[in-house]
């Protein structure tokens, strides 16, 4: 998702000839920014949110679990929808679809604290 944010975002730049400036509001500079080039820094910002629990959440089960194939399961499934908000908000961005999609990760994700919870407490 990073590379695709600058590989769209920095030819936009480049060709409206948008000037950054230091002194300016992230939302004067996203409103020169198309919507749908837009997404991809979106979708970039909330992949630095949710999943830094599933890293400590996986890290942990890694560390105090015997290896349960239901955890790596779930580890799994929660990528894989994780992905596919991704690619939902970053091409066609139909907002049900991806609250549909954030649910489902995020059940998925409690699923697995509480089963890292329960090792550990």
């Amino acid at each position: 998702m990073w590379a695709w944010l600058y590989a769209t975002r920095i030819p936009v730049i480049r060709k409206n000839k948008i000037v950054l400036d230091s002194q300016r509001t992230k939302e004067e500079f996203n409103a020169q920014i198309p919507a749908k080039i837009r997404w991809k820094a979106d979708n970039y910002n909330h992949l630095m949110e949710q999943p830094t629990l599933f890293y400590a959440v996986t890290l942990t089960l890694a560390l105090v679990d015997t290896g349960s194939r239901l955890n790596t399961g779930l580890a799994w499934l929660y990528i894989g929808l994780r992905i596919a908000h991704s690619l939902v908000h970053a091409i066609i961005n139909v907002i049900i679809l991806r609250f549909a999609l954030f649910m489902a990760a995020s059940l998925v994700l409690l699923a697995l604290t509480i089963r890292a919870a329960f090792l550990v407490f």
